[in-house]
């Protein structure tokens, strides 16, 4: 049986397959709620810039920058 963490509360899950955990990595709906809205008020972010591949590159006030 396999074991992770919750990335939001911590708690242990233990499955054998991801399938038999519904909101998988989490351990509940409110869980993956809690992550989304931390997203959505930018918590989280990507710091990494869009770049070398010939994309776009964005500045820190989200405005595109040529180059």
């Amino acid at each position: 049986m396999q074991k992770i963490n919750c990335p939001n509360c911590r708690k242990i899950l233990f499955y054998q397959l991801i399938k038999d955990l519904p909101y998988f990595p989490f351990c509940s709906n409110r869980c993956k709620l809690v992550d989304f809205g931390a997203w959505m008020n930018e918590s989280y972010c990507i710091e990494e810039p869009i770049g070398s591949d010939g994309s776009t590159c964005v500045d820190e006030k989200g405005e595109e920058m040529d180059g």
